[in-house]
């Protein structure tokens, strides 16, 4: 029993002294071990989580196009207004005969877009029209240039000739209704106008272009802008219609809001909203910033 115990000292004793000896490089090699298995496990688990970074990411990108899209232009004031500057534009058209898709086809094939000009306003449900097809590069290049919103809000001279190269029939101040894009492609497949003399009121959806938003209070304390309205529809004579109409944010505070009835236009423009107190723009925050900006507006 005692050989026994002696055998054990010996062995413990020779343990501790390689444990002294060794223990650190030992540990060290563990902690290495673990620092790399501790890696491993990150790396795995990032790249579990990769896919749906990637999916979310992708889906933010295209909700935010999709919205970009929906809500209008998202250029720079300076950019929309020098693109919307309302100048004199004489599109060319030829006389259609024959409608349908077949013909409507051919028309496009050779560079024309099958337009339609009413004689009155909702012309679609009676009255007079005229088939005609408009040169589509010009069309495109007008719609490209300034945006869909800012070519329906304005009047356009329309030549209409006999053929091309031919001599002018017609010459009529129309405005743009309704441009109708292919669905995959965006291409222009077809626009109606209406006939715009200067005697007659129409409806028009007017653009609204927002500014000052560099000088903008609430939008220097963190706040943004939160956009209700990019277009609002008035009734506006022929000869009196705006290009756009311009908002201005430099004197907003966080909670801060313009009305319809706090938009400044032409005294012959009435607007076709009944309710002028419905908001247009207004800088939101979080609930602190707008109790602030409430309090200081009290004052």
């Amino acid at each position: 029993m005692a050989t026994i115990v002696k055998h054990l000292q010996s062995a413990s004793a020779e343990a501790r002294h390689i444990l002294q000896k060794h223990g650190t490089a030992y540990g060290k090699q563990l902690l290495g071990q673990n620092k790399q298995s501790s890696a491993t496990d990150c790396a795995l688990e990032k790249s579990r989580e990769l896919p749906k970074q990637l999916y979310y990411t992708c889906f933010s990108r295209t909700f935010s196009s999709q919205a970009a899209f929906i809500e209008g232009d998202d250029r720079p004031p300076s950019m929309r207004k020098l693109a919307a500057k309302k100048e004199d534009v004489v599109l060319r058209a030829f006389p259609r005969k024959k409608t349908g898709k077949i013909w409507c086809k051919k028309e496009r094939r050779v560079g024309l877009v099958p337009s339609i000009v009413f004689e009155q306003e909702n012309g679609h449900l009676g009255g007079n029209k005229q088939l005609v097809s408009v040169e589509k590069a010009q069309l495109e290049n007008i719609v490209n240039k300034i945006g869909q919103s800012f070519f329906l809000s304005r009047t356009y001279d329309l030549e209409i000739y006999d053929k091309p190269g031919g001599q002018i029939q017609t010459k009529e101040k129309v405005l743009p209704r309704v441009i109708h894009l292919h669905s995959a492609s965006d291409e222009l497949l077809n626009v109606t106008f209406i006939k715009a003399p200067p005697s007659v009121r129409l409806k028009v959806d007017i653009p609204l272009v927002f500014i000052g938003e560099d000088s903008c209070p609430g939008i220097r304390k963190g706040g943004y802008v939160n956009t209700m309205k990019r277009v609002v529809a008035y009734v506006c004579p022929a000869d009196a219609i705006p290009p756009y109409l311009e908002v201005d944010l430099s004197t907003l505070d966080v909670g801060q809001k313009i009305l319809l009835r706090d938009l400044k236009v032409d005294p012959r423009l009435h607007l076709c909203q009944k309710d002028n107190s419905l908001p247009v723009v207004k800088i939101m925050g979080t609930r602190s910033m707008e109790d602030a900006g409430a309090a200081n507006s009290m004052k």
